[in-house]
């Protein structure tokens, strides 16, 4: 049998080039990752066997019982169900960060492709603003917003897109300035397209893969950074469960309850990790010099 070589790698036909990607294993570990999350964030009423507030305070501070017991995860120090908490945790997760994607990809998107489209004045305003915002550090700008605006989901939302719709609008500024000189888009031009219509139809559907890159690893940020906020006290409400405020809670009793901080804690670290695993290899799959090159075998 023939040895497989890179030559060989590179002369596969097309098809097989575009399904190399899914053959890595971190496509299906960050797959199986996300898809859990997902799963448990809309059945989390469903697969909690507790209320996630409700409080027995003869059961506080409850070791883990396994599989078959009361209270597989433990309790808290407020005899709270640490696996009820855990997954309704799960669900503002997904929710900030499906939610923060989508309105920074928006807002980031539009403003880039306009911003590298028209050019001139329109295209100084937007990087001037730009340069503006990404002087802020990120969490002491998301402190700010939050102890202006208040503890809330939808300020938490607010606070966090206020900085994530940048890396969108550098990306996509620099694809929009090389696009608008290709010949599809002089040949629009030319038929009498509006610039809009050029933007919508033309530019916007050569800038989705790239922003889809952008947006997975921007989900990672935007969980840790809901974390952060939560553990800092200034995320949303104490009444609503989050990985975050669960690890806010634990602080003091790290070193006698220690089940209380490495649940959420590793929960926070496989859905980062398996965000991440996906997102790499989204790059692979969606990269046409990576697939030429051979790197997504």
């Amino acid at each position: 049998m023939r040895s497989l070589t890179l030559e060989s790698v590179t002369s596969l036909p097309t098809n097989l080039l575009w399904l190399r990607a899914w053959m890595r294993p971190k496509v299906y570990v960050g797959g199986f990752i996300v898809l859990t999350l997902i799963v448990v964030g809309i059945s989390g009423p469903i697969m909690a066997p507790y209320n996630p507030n409700h409080q027995r305070l003869e059961r506080m501070l409850q070791a883990p019982q396994g599989i078959g017991g009361e209270h597989v995860l433990g309790t808290d120090n407020l005899g709270r169900d640490i696996l009820s908490r855990v997954i309704y945790g799960a669900r503002v997760s997904l929710l900030v960060a499906f939610a923060v994607v989508f309105i920074s990809g928006f807002v980031g998107v539009g403003l880039g492709a306009i911003s590298g489209y028209f050019g001139g004045k329109m295209d100084f305003t937007i990087q001037k603003l730009v340069e503006v915002v990404w002087a802020f550090p990120p969490l002491l700008l998301g402190i700010t917003i939050m102890a202006f605006l208040g503890q809330g989901l939808f300020n938490l939302i607010l606070a966090l897109v206020a900085q994530r719709w940048i890396p969108y609008c550098r990306v996509v500024r620099g694809q929009a300035l090389s696009l608008k000189t290709r010949e599809f888009v002089l040949a629009a031009q030319c038929l009498g397209a509006g610039k809009s219509r050029i933007i919508i139809r033309h530019l916007l559907p050569n800038l989705i893969q790239t922003s889809m890159v952008i947006g997975t690893f921007a989900m990672a940020s935007a969980i840790i950074s809901e974390a952060s906020l939560s553990f800092l006290g200034v995320g949303v409400p104490p009444e609503i469960p989050t990985w975050g405020t669960m690890l806010a809670d634990a602080r003091i009793y790290i070193s006698t309850a220690w089940w209380l901080a490495l649940f959420p804690g590793l929960c926070i670290f496989i859905t980062v990790l398996g965000i991440n695993l996906l997102g790499d290899a989204l790059r692979d799959l969606l990269d046409p010099r990576l697939k030429r090159a051979g790197t997504g075998l």
